[in-house]
């Protein structure tokens, strides 16, 4: 624990250095005390080497909004995290303790609370340094540890790849997000440093990291609203993927600024002249595209930098909301505006809350200017968007407003996490869903829906209501009838007609042509929850195909639901629950077998039903067969193929050439031919009842009279009734009367009646049999 009064990990570290200690990036040297430098305590108050890592700048931020006693809480954090990062190194050999410094500092910028700053402190202490999340708690409370436990990542849990890593983690910030949108500004503050400091990491990861920020961070802090953080991680991506188009871009910026400088000049004084003349008081500001948005035109338009006139732009920021409409007549009374360039965001925000009148006009020698107006509040809101939001927060109620609204900003998000998709294609979707480009369409009631671009009458379904969406049967856009496939555009008014059937669904074409990813979730739900009686007959198929590998007694396991339903570690709340999760893919039939096996044989079960349990007398070796053969115990023995011997057959061995003994049923016409040639080849055998869980195959025969989908009635039965089947043949005379021929697997011969009493139930059959020697055709 740390010592008052004397400085620790920052200035211990420099001291370290001098006198030799090797401090490897990442690495601790264990032979550092807290507060300790070569055995001599070092008071805050000795001027030595001054502190690398100091609060003092964060303090200083901090004193502008926090009182005295939060600030204290803050330093507690600042020493506990500077104590846990002891002697560890950025890639960039500066103490590890800079980086959370300089998040806190960040998030300082937006005035995030006491709390949340803490967080900021000690986002990597648990995912670096080991630090129990209890720790945290009994230390900071649990506002503070739920925070940083939603910053770490899954890194100690194994993954079969790296980007299920990701998506998995990903999905953990998704939900602690969910419950507390501070997780998420920490985060996007957290990767904004370090994209800052990429420079120092090997190239590869530096584009690797870069290329997921622009994927996924980057988008992020677009849906917020925090579009001053946006575009700076747009020019950092920028600049770690492509540093030589950077390069360039950057320079031919620079000499185009200077060649435009005196038409920039004299715009910026026409329009300052002109707000005080109409009594409007403004701050008109000059604003330059980022590099990526002028890169991400030329790529998009097929454009050269020449080409690409729009690169600079004012914003004129009054005080109320008409002074907006009014400034902006003003400067169209000045140049001329272009047609189709003016956008009313203050009418119609984005979904991130933005607002903002934008027009484009001709400024003098013909150059394309756009102008920005908004008011004070609204500026506040577009640069920093829901972290602005802190500025006011005065109670409870508002912090909850405040998570409300951001939570519906990013609500499509959180229905992608609660899908049980792969990692690929969860991501895939939160690429999509973050992409920024919207079309904005009217109800009939005149509320707006903003929809992905490529939208259809579909999603404008779902969007409105998840039963619209289900029930939808037809659409008109602007008063017209449209096909459900019609793409929208901004502008458009949209109405959903539904059908008055209960029982009315979506189809599964749908998902061909819907565009958002909240429509395509939904869409899948309602087919997941219809199918999951299907679900439930093929998660049974599965566990019974998996226990016949495991060689498990299946019928007895069967008989007890609660012990199969409780085997998976999540406990699902009855048998079907769990056999719905095999039968979709998201639990293994094989590892629920193998879990089974275990507690089988396992010496402490003494949980388990009884009749589940494998026999606890005098063992003897038993073999895949289930005979035994006396005095021969670890002889090969294998069930004859011409006659299919299941237990209770009477049986006789035969000893075979190089394949052990061959067991026939006594009535089968290879065996009378052995008994009579080659008697002192017989042997004596027995079936095994000790063993009961052994798989043994049965031939059934099947007449009926001919009709439709009689094959398909007979094998449906046998599917219900879990029997493997392996062959069938099937023959119509010319009398009409169908043969079918069944071989299949089971684990219980006395399953073999109820099966062939259930076939002889179908429709035109009227005998169904096991085949044996001497019956049958």
């Amino acid at each position: 624990m740390a010592f008052p009064g004397f400085r620790y990990a920052s200035t211990g570290i420099l001291a370290a250095l001098k006198v030799g200690s090797k401090l490897k990036p990442g690495g601790k040297d264990k032979e550092l005390g807290l507060g300790v430098v070569s055995g001599v305590a070092t008071p805050l108050e000795t001027e030595i080497e001054p502190a690398v890592a100091s609060m003092a700048h964060l303090q200083q931020i901090l004193s502008t909004y926090l009182d005295a006693k939060d600030i204290a809480t803050i330093r507690d954090a600042y020493r506990f995290s500077d104590q846990a990062h002891l002697g560890q190194l950025r890639t960039s050999g500066s103490p590890y303790i800079t980086h959370p410094i300089s998040v806190a500092e960040i998030c300082a910028g937006w005035k995030l609370d006491a709390e949340a700053i803490q967080a900021a402190l000690l986002h990597d202490v648990m995912e670096d340094q080991g630090i129990a999340k209890q720790d945290l708690l009994e230390k900071f409370g649990d506002e503070v540890a739920e925070l940083v436990d939603g910053l770490s990542k899954l890194d100690r849990l194994e993954f079969a790849t790296k980007a299920q890593q990701q998506a998995e983690s990903f999905r953990k910030m998704l939900l602690a997000m969910a419950r507390d949108i501070r997780v998420i500004l920490i985060k996007l503050a957290d990767r904004l440093h370090n994209m800052r400091t990429l420079d120092a990491v090997a190239p590869d990861k530096r584009r690797r990291v870069a290329k997921e920020t622009l994927d996924i961070y980057a988008p992020i802090a677009y849906r917020l609203g925090l579009n001053a953080l946006y575009r700076e991680l747009q020019d950092l991506c920028f600049e770690a993927i492509y540093p030589n188009r950077y390069r360039v871009l950057e320079k031919a910026v620079l000499a185009a600024r200077g060649n435009r400088r005196e038409v920039l000049s004299k715009i910026d004084d026409q329009v300052r002249a002109a707000m005080p003349e109409a009594g409007i008081e403004s701050e008109v500001l000059s604003r330059e595209k980022t590099l990526y948005g002028i890169y991400h035109k030329m790529v998009e338009q097929k454009k050269s930098f020449t080409n690409v006139l729009d690169i600079y732009g004012f914003r004129v920021i009054v005080r109320t909301l008409p002074e907006c409409y009014m400034a902006m007549g003003i400067v169209h009374q000045l140049y001329r505006p272009v047609p189709g360039k003016f956008k009313d965001y203050i009418a119609i925000p984005k979904v991130n809350g933005y607002q903002s009148l934008h027009t484009t006009l001709v400024g003098p020698f013909g150059t394309p200017i756009e102008f920005q107006f908004r008011t004070h509040d609204m500026h506040q809101v577009a640069e920093e968007g829901v972290a602005a939001h802190w500025l006011y927060k005065a109670d409870t109620a508002s912090l909850q407003e405040i998570q409300s609204r951001t939570s519906q900003s990013l609500q499509s998000l959180l229905d992608i996490q609660s899908q049980n998709g792969d990692s690929g294609e969860f991501l895939e979707h939160v690429k999509v869903d973050l992409f920024p480009d919207a079309v904005y369409v009217f109800t009939p009631k005149g509320k707006v829906v903003t929809l992905p671009v490529g939208a259809t009458t579909i999603d404008f379904a779902y969007a409105v209501h998840t039963e619209v969406g289900h029930k939808c049967i037809g659409s008109k856009v602007n008063g017209r009838l449209v096909p459900l496939q019609q793409q929208l555009k901004s502008g458009d008014t949209c109405e959903i007609f539904t059908s008055k059937v209960e029982s009315a669904g979506p189809s599964r074409d749908w998902l061909q042509f819907v565009e958002s990813p909240r429509a395509r979730n939904k869409i899948k739900q309602w087919f997941s929850r219809e199918r999951r009686e299907d679900n439930i007959e093929s998660g049974r198929e599965e566990l019974t195909k998996e226990f016949r590998r495991e060689a498990l007694p299946i019928q007895r396991i069967w008989q007890h639901e609660a012990f199969l339903a409780e085997i998976e570690d999540h406990s699902y709340a009855d048998l079907d629950s769990l056999l719905a999760a095999i039968g979709e893919g998201h639990v293994s039939a094989r590892s629920i077998a193998q879990k089974v096996a275990r507690r089988l044989q396992s010496d402490d079960n003494e949980e388990l039903p009884a009749s589940v349990l494998p026999h606890r007398g005098p063992k003897r070796p038993h073999n895949a067969a289930g005979v035994h053969v006396e005095g021969l115990d670890d002889v090969l023995v294998r069930l004859s193929r011409c006659c299919t011997p299941v237990p209770g057959d009477d049986i006789v061995g035969f000893v075979t050439r190089g394949r052990g003994v061959s067991v026939h049923r006594t009535d089968c016409s290879n065996a009378v031919s052995l008994m009579s040639e080659q008697a002192a080849r017989l042997l004596d055998v027995e079936w095994d009842h000790e063993q009961g869980r052994t798989l043994f195959r049965a031939g059934v025969e099947v007449v009926a009279l001919d009709r439709s989908k009689l094959l398909r009635d007979v094998a449906n039965s046998l599917s219900e009734q879990h029997v493997n089947i392996v062959a069938c043949s099937t023959h119509t005379g010319s009398d009409r009367v169908a043969k079918m021929r069944f071989e299949f697997e089971m684990g219980d011969p006395s399953h073999l009646e109820s099966v062939l009493r259930v076939i002889k139930q179908i429709d035109s059959v009227y005998d169904a049999y096991r085949l044996v020697p001497g019956k049958g055709g």
